[in-house]
């Protein structure tokens, strides 16, 4: 008699990881090479604004903490490369989780049902991942309908090359046993080294496919931000004009923090693992409620009104003493309350919703706009229009409260009767969020 083995634990643990890398390196060269949507990317996204408040309020302070206490660079740059990497991370594990559950249950099945129980995996995996990624709807620049076949198709993959994988790991569900003399164990020395020589070649596949995925897509990746910013506009204002106390007696010392900050060095906290890609021919800001008559104002008329120019100093909330979450430029944009009668608001219309397109919103109280001209639209930094990652076409500034309260990606204004909480007071955060002044000694010097 011979026997035969089942696939333990340990070989649908590897066997999940590998099929499970390569998936996450395809749909990784899928986004940056076609467009694509990035499922672990949307999925973070989504569960970032799904979680309570203060679980997410933790996180980010545990976070800066730590990226502090460790020196590990830029806290932005790397708060956001540790969100992203979540995300790959928590697609990884769920593959992984579902395909060591889905080895684990193949015993009590047929052999013969391999594929299919794959198959029905996939769909389940795959199903939810790609309706969470289409309602998000972050990462992709292809039609709704593709985005969602494609996700669904490549976990139905997924879940197909596991339960063949099983199938052909399994002797008792693949083809009978090599016949072996009466007392021999040669059919489960045939059966281990054929084993070992399938998981070399599944191993071998799944990593040029997650290589050549990788390092494809980083490349195209790398070409796009390169094109992005060859193609921004204008000459930096601060590299033709002196600033305002360039004539000063007092002299920063040597190794002074500057006093202006590089745009590429502006920090950059918000919800989101990529900043949303908004064209600038498509985008109109919409004008609703209490209005007279809606209105749709492109980045040109806008920019028809007289400019508001001012040296701006923004903090982020979560920024400690010392900290590098804070950054100083020169804005650009339009004043509120110069741009306020032409959007013909109704006499009960007292407080403006600004809605972002990444589901960011606060609301700010007409009365405010009305005192203090500061309030602006912004659509230019440093003479330049806004990066991406800064919210381009549009972003708010409202002097004397934290970055958490200033939508970017703006593409609505909501003209209400009553008050309501922000985006994150809803989530239990700060409700006032005043900026605090602090004082930091970089460096001590003397004459």
């Amino acid at each position: 008699m011979s026997t035969t083995r089942g696939i333990g634990l340990g070989t649908g643990l590897l066997v999940a990881a590998m099929v499970t890398a390569a998936l996450i390196a395809i749909l990784y060269f899928g986004w940056t090479v076609i467009g694509l949507p990035f499922a672990p990317f949307d999925v973070f996204d989504w569960t970032a604004r799904v979680l309570p408040g203060r679980v997410i309020a933790f996180g980010i302070h545990t976070m800066v903490a730590v990226i502090r206490g460790l020196h590990l660079g830029s806290t932005a740059t790397t708060a956001k490369a540790a969100e992203q990497a979540m995300g790959i991370i928590g697609l990884f594990v769920t593959g992984l989780v579902a395909g060591t559950i889905l080895y684990g249950i193949m015993p009590v099945s047929r052999g013969s049902y391999a594929v299919s129980l794959g198959l029905a995996f996939g769909l389940a995996v795959g199903v939810p991942i790609a309706l969470i990624s289409n309602h998000v709807g972050r990462t992709a620049t292809t039609p709704p309908a593709a985005n969602v076949l494609w996700l669904v198709a490549i976990f139905l993959i997924w879940g197909s090359v596991l339960g063949r994988t099983y199938w052909r790991l399994n002797p008792a569900a693949a083809t009978a046993p090599i016949p072996a003399r009466e007392g021999s164990d040669a059919t489960v020395s045939v059966e281990r080294i054929d084993r070992r020589r399938f998981l070399v070649h599944l191993g071998g596949s799944t990593a040029a496919i997650t290589v050549i995925g990788a390092v494809v897509g980083e490349l195209a990746e790398g070409k796009h931000r390169k094109m992005m910013l060859a193609a921004r506009p204008g000459e930096l204002w601060s590299s033709t004009h002196p600033l305002p106390n360039a004539d000063a007696v007092v002299k920063p010392v040597p190794g002074t923090r500057p006093e202006f900050t590089p745009l590429e060095r502006h920090y950059r906290i918000d919800i989101n693992t990529i900043p949303p890609a908004l064209n600038e021919q498509q985008w109109r800001l919409n004008i609703t409620g209490l209005v007279e008559q809606p209105l749709a104002l492109t980045l040109d008329e806008l920019r028809r009104y007289e400019p508001l120019h001012q040296f701006i100093t923004l903090a982020c909330i979560s920024n400690p003493v010392g900290g590098d979450l804070i950054g100083t430029t020169r804005w650009t944009g339009v004043s509120l309350q110069r741009l306020l009668p032409d959007l013909r608001l109704r006499p009960n219309g007292a407080h403006l919703k600004i809605h972002a397109s990444d589901g960011f919103f606060e609301v700010v109280p007409i009365e405010t706009i009305k005192a203090d001209e500061r309030v602006m639209l912004a659509y230019a930094w440093d003479g330049v229009p806004l990066l991406t990652e800064h919210g381009f076409p549009l972003r708010i500034y409202i002097p004397n409260v934290y970055g958490m309260k200033q939508p970017k990606w703006i593409t609505t204004i909501e003209v209400m009767d009553h008050r309501e909480p922000g985006y994150w007071v809803v989530r239990g955060w700060n409700k006032e969020a005043v900026m605090k002044a602090t004082s930091v000694i970089d460096v001590v010097g003397w004459i």
